[in-house]
């Protein structure tokens, strides 16, 4: 089984890939950048155009995504919802089932610890999946700690 994992964002969508076979295995995971542009549109169909090729390329049967509830700040909240709008959109076009998990769930789920800090969650994404190092950007470590919540909650 391979899950895609997703952490939403306009600027950097970040992304992991991760295959569960008799292991956890790390396949790739980066980030999705989109240089600023005053068309909104613009920037969400290059997010569309590369998880498209990022699905076709590693065939996916799970795209696991976070569900924000809760923005410090509203001016990002907009942009982040739209952008997990098109990266829903583009899962849909691809037939793939989409789960959802709020940051609770995750740091939950990967650490035992719902308050958990980012780099306790980067701490177990490493260990779990028996990385050299901490996958960077954060945006990536964080896609795969999404991507493994799948797996210890649904699978």
């Amino acid at each position: 089984m391979i899950i895609l994992g997703i952490d939403p964002g306009t600027a950097r969508t970040g992304y992991g890939i991760i295959k569960k076979s008799r292991f956890l295995k790390c396949i790739d995971y980066n980030v999705i950048y989109t240089k600023p542009n005053p068309n909104a549109g613009k920037r969400l169909k290059e997010i569309n155009n590369r998880l498209s090729k990022i699905i076709k390329k590693y065939q996916p049967d799970i795209l696991a995504i976070e569900n924000v509830y809760f923005f410090k700040n509203l001016k990002t909240a907009i942009p982040v919802s739209q952008a997990k709008g098109a990266i829903l959109l583009t899962a849909a076009k691809k037939n793939l089932p989409v789960y959802e998990f709020s940051p609770l769930q995750v740091k939950l789920a990967v650490t035992g610890n719902g308050r958990a800090d980012k780099k306790e969650v980067q701490e177990k994404v490493k260990e779990m999946l028996k990385l050299k190092e901490i996958p960077k950007p954060d945006d990536a470590a964080d896609a795969l700690a999404i991507a493994i919540t799948y797996l210890l909650k649904e699978a």
